[in-house]
């Protein structure tokens, strides 16, 4: 049964397929594939059409013993004859392979040569019941509490296989599965807590008090309680091999907690390493270290209540959610064990995970609090105007010059990078090179907040507040000085040298270049990619300059002591830590922005950048050449489109830096909603905050 079952359909369908296999004896595989193949809803994340069919089934099973114990019998086979330490402790852990490697073996097998089944692994047999990648959405929109009651409808308790159904030649004990694969788990969180980058941050690691090594000794004695009943029942609650009989030697409850115990010390241990790595840098390898310990530590709880609660023998309303709600997880997972797109997304959050934590603190300077802080960001806006005044003006002079592309290409790169290097140098902003990195800042303060048990919405909607606000001052005070200036020189130039600066046929050509229209957005919003790119440079460079230690490798280096004396070399070296991520940013930025003109200019492409700063010095230039006679309508749609192209540079860079950021702390799109109407909420009570900030602040 290869199609999906309609809703109406399914109580014949299940009845089709249950009274088929107890006629003819269909292999079990057979037997739950076509059983899956009833429950797969029509659409995939048709939560409510897939509680139906897991319903239907449930209450035809519970009025029909024949097919209650065809069923049983089959997932009871199933567990007893295949392997299942590599479901429970490699499913839904990422891998520890390399991106490349990772990623071809994934589309190997799902576009060019498909997976060849072990149906002795029982993982695989999940994955050839669940065939279809899109099978995780339906199976987690039914819900535990679904899979729960179709648990307690086959009724496991009163199975009657015969006794030696479970000491069958290659066999396998249910039970011990899952404690061989805590072993497993226990000895990869020792082998983590051994990687030299992780002992690196953390150097009580080294001596001989380490929680990575202690809960490994405490695993090890926490089985060996479980091996010494080798006659015991496999899974007391639903056993049809023990008959209720209880485990004879049981690990107690304080052995469980201790345990416990020494893994939320792991926990912690990783927590406090990725808080120093905020300081000191990280690395990919060491993020992924860090990801998957957290990983190997949540999959080994589940697997020690579920594994004392069998134990214990404390009762199928415990016992049975449990085994529902990890059963789903692992299905879940093993769907998406070719998935490039679920890949894909987890190194995303990865990479974010890696730049976005220097990059937030570089973000905070760029958001003002009070009014004093406002000021001076803005006086800093001003500089950053002026300066670009000049930058233009150097632009103006590139294009007039009879060159090749490739070296206007290179020219243009140059005056925009040293330029904004520059403005760095100064202590200048140039506006829209903020909102990559206080997005970042503003991402830290939600995972911040997390930790304290919620998500504290109100204190993210005043951040937003106030740096929508200073991204306001920045653009106001570049454009405000960078149009004057460009008039200042055009005037100063077309006095010293006798004839305009910009000839008027190329005055009115720029002013239509940045008119309101669907060209100009574009241009722009390509010009916010840049913007975000650059920003992840940022953090990206800062991250690695704290992790490779540059500043105190640069006081080791001989002759620059020599040379500049320790006094001096330490002042150095303090700055390339404070802005070598900023510096090496601003230049990249700068020769993205040439580098789209680049592109289009060689591939005969309609690609070109429109950055604010810079087109508002447009309207400067063209007024001067044009004596001051522009055209009101040309004028009015110049001006409208300098705010169009300011405003959505801002959007895109934010957005898309937001977005990563978010992803990274893993904010969900229900809380991105709450946020969302949070801040509209204040801007229609409070607009003024959004431009000035309030007297009492």
């Amino acid at each position: 049964m290869k199609n999906p079952v309609a809703p109406e359909d399914h109580q014949s369908a299940f009845e089709s397929v249950l009274s088929r296999s107890a006629r003819v004896h269909e292999p079990d595989i057979a037997l739950l594939n076509d059983v899956v193949s009833c429950m797969r809803p029509p659409r995939a994340n048709d939560g409510d059409a897939a509680r139906h069919a897991i319903h239907t089934l449930c209450e035809l099973l519970e009025r029909n013993d024949q097919y209650r114990a065809r069923l049983r019998g089959a997932l009871w086979r199933l567990m007893t004859e295949r392997r299942q330490v590599a479901l429970y402790a490699d499913v839904g852990i990422f891998p520890n392979r390399g991106f490349v490697t990772e990623v071809a073996r994934r589309l190997a097998r799902s576009t060019l040569l498909p997976d060849l089944f072990d149906l002795s692994q029982l993982c695989d047999v999940i994955a050839k019941v669940f065939k279809r990648a899109s099978d995780q959405l339906w199976v987690r929109e039914a819900g535990t509490q679904a899979w729960t009651r179709l648990l307690q409808a086959l009724r496991f308790d009163e199975a009657s296989e015969p006794n030696g159904a479970c000491d069958a030649q290659g066999s396998v004990r249910p039970l011990h599965q899952l404690l061989e694969a805590l072993r497993v788990l226990s000895y990869r969180i020792a082998a983590i807590g051994l990687e030299r980058e992780v002992r690196r941050h953390d150097p009580t690691l080294n001596s001989g008090r380490s929680p990575f090594m202690a809960q490994n000794q405490e695993m090890i004695a926490y089985l060996a309680r479980f091996d010494m009943a080798s006659n015991a029942a496999l899974l007391p609650a639903v056993d049809p091999c023990g008959h209720g009989n209880a485990i004879q030697m049981r690990a107690e409850g304080e052995d469980a907690q201790r345990l416990t115990a020494l893994l939320n010390e792991c926990r912690a241990v990783g927590d406090r390493i990725r808080m120093r790595a905020a300081q000191t840098g990280t690395s990919v390898s060491l993020t992924l270290h860090l990801l998957r310990l957290n990983q190997h530590l949540a999959r080994a709880e589940r697997l020690i209540d579920l594994t004392s609660a069998l134990g214990e023998k404390r009762g199928a309303e415990i016992e049975l959610p449990m085994i529902a709600d990890l059963g789903s997880e692992l299905i879940q997972a093993e769907c998406c064990r070719n998935n490039l797109h679920d890949y894909f997304r987890q190194n995303v959050e990865l990479i974010a995970l890696r730049v976005t934590e220097n990059a937030g603190r570089a973000g905070e300077h760029y958001i003002t609090s009070n009014r004093r802080d406002y000021f001076a960001l803005l006086r800093s806006a001003l500089l950053g105007g002026f300066l670009i005044g000049f930058m233009s003006a150097i632009k103006f002079m590139i294009v007039g010059l009879d060159w090749t592309p490739l070296n206007k290409s290179i020219a243009f790169g140059l005056n925009y990078g040293l330029g904004f290097v520059l403005i760095h140098l100064l202590h200048g902003i140039v506006a829209t090179k903020q909102p990559a990195m206080t997005a970042h800042a503003l991402a830290a303060a939600i995972k911040d907040n997390s930790r304290k048990g919620g998500r504290d919405l109100g204190h993210l909607v005043t951040l937003i507040v106030r740096t929508m606000r200073s991204q306001t001052a920045a653009i106001l005070g570049n454009v405000v000085l960078a149009v004057p200036v460009s008039i200042a020189i055009a005037l100063a130039y077309q006095k010293v040298m006798g004839h305009p600066f910009i000839s008027p046929p190329a005055a009115t050509e720029l002013l239509k270049e940045v008119a309101f229209r669907p060209s100009t957005l574009f241009y722009a919003a390509i010009a916010g990619v840049c913007l975000f790119l650059a920003g992840q440079i940022n953090g990206y460079c800062d991250n690695m300059c704290s992790y490779e230690r540059i500043p105190e490798r640069i006081m080791h280096i001989r002759w620059a002591r020599r040379m500049f004396g320790e006094r001096r070399l330490q002042r150095i070296a303090n700055y390339v830590k404070d802005n070598l991520g900023a510096l090496i940013g601003n230049f990249v930025f700068g020769f993205m922005l040439s580098g789209v003109w680049a592109l289009g200019m060689l591939f005969d492409l309609p690609l070109d950048v429109r950055h604010v700063a810079f087109v508002s010095t447009y309207s400067g230039f063209a007024n001067v050449s044009l004596n001051f006679a522009a055209p009101h309508s040309l004028m009015l749609a110049a001006v409208v489109g300098t705010w169009a192209i300011g405003t959505l540079n801002l959007f895109v860079s934010f957005s898309l830096a937001m977005c990563v950021a978010l992803r990274s702390r893993g904010v969900t799109l229900a809380e991105t909603r709450q946020l969302l109407r949070d801040v509209l909420l204040r801007l229609r009570r409070y607009p003024s905050e959004f431009f000035f900030p309030p007297q009492s602040h």
